[in-house]
């Protein structure tokens, strides 16, 4: 499952995650006791950063933080992973982000963030770290930063040759010239939905069958649990997801992006049609999979993202179901 060092670069949110484990979800208006929070480094664009880092990739992050405590010790994390930083601002005045997250004993989540410094962070930006973008092949983007940030860094990388993966949570509308500009979207059923108009309940077969309209190329609707779908080039199909006690499913989806871009395949990111491009790609939603499953048995975001050495051998289990 794994190849020589592939650059990813993530521009992406950056957070302090606290956490209050409960037996269940609350419901609207209600209040319910909860256990001793815990706080953890976050963000979708740090997980899923880490998560490429530690599947094998070389990564660059593009983002900003607070001069905060809390920006401090994530900083410090990020570091502690290996990842380029350069691009890694820090705000003087600004607080960092925070993720406050509500996880029930059976590993179902509700999460509200507060941008903080993620949302001071400018097309300038990520221009001056345009060669990061540059050198990469795969540039991964997430929706926790300011819209004109992610269309700055897509256009550097489309102009680049570089494969553009956008993971289109949490979830909101996405401007055309943006997804003109993505060669690979990643929604879950709840996001999907909204991109093309429908309800957050929707049937995922029909969304799945309404999302090739957006444009891009290759499009991977997660379902949890229940696997996932990958329309490639308009023709869909379906894989299961491996079965494992979830505990927290805070980071799963976050796992699965940087799976899926620190196993990207060259000849997808190339763009040219071949043979193998679909027979790759499917190996890489299938290890973006595992990756996923695993990160639900652990606690916390960044702690819960799992090595390849934990990753591959259920990948390969995986694969040999796949015919």
């Amino acid at each position: 499952m794994t190849r020589s060092s592939p650059r990813v670069c993530v521009v992406g949110s950056v957070n302090m995650d606290l956490v209050v484990r409960t037996a269940r979800l609350p419901i609207a208006g209600e209040t319910i006791l909860g256990n001793a929070y815990k706080t953890y480094p976050g963000g979708k664009g740090a997980n899923q950063a880490v998560a490429a880092r530690r599947l094998g990739a070389e990564v660059a992050f593009v983002g900003s933080l607070g001069d905060d405590p809390h920006g401090q010790r994530v900083r410090a994390a990020l570091e502690a992973e290996g990842l380029d930083l350069s691009g890694l601002a820090t705000r003087a005045g600004e607080s960092t982000g925070l993720g406050m997250i509500t996880v029930a004993d059976s590993g179902e989540n509700m999460i509200v963030v507060a941008p903080g410094a993620n949302a001071s962070l400018t097309p300038d930006d990520v221009t001056h770290a345009g060669e990061a973008i540059r050198s990469a092949d795969v540039v991964l983007l997430q929706l926790e930063v300011p819209l004109a940030c992610n269309a700055a860094a897509a256009t550097i990388a489309h102009d680049a040759g570089k494969a553009v993966i956008l993971n289109a949570a949490p979830a909101r509308q996405v401007p055309a010239d943006l997804l003109r500009k993505v060669d690979v979207l990643v929604v879950n059923r709840g996001e999907g939905a909204r991109l093309v108009g429908m309800d957050a309940h929707a049937d995922p077969g029909r969304v799945a069958l309404r999302l090739p309209e957006l444009g891009p190329a290759i499009i991977v609707l997660t379902l949890g649990a229940l696997g996932s779908i990958l329309i490639h080039r308009g023709r869909p199909r379906r894989f299961a997801a491996p079965h494992v006690d979830a505990i927290d499913a805070t980071a799963a989806g976050d796992a699965f992006c940087g799976a899926l871009a620190a196993q990207w395949p060259p000849v997808a990111a190339a763009g040219p049609r071949t043979p193998d491009e679909l027979r790759l790609t499917e190996r890489a939603v299938v290890f973006a999979s595992a990756a996923g499953a695993l990160a639900a048995t652990k606690a916390g975001a960044i702690p819960s993202l799992p090595k390849a050495a934990d990753v591959e051998p259920l990948a390969e289990k995986l694969l040999a179901g796949v015919g």
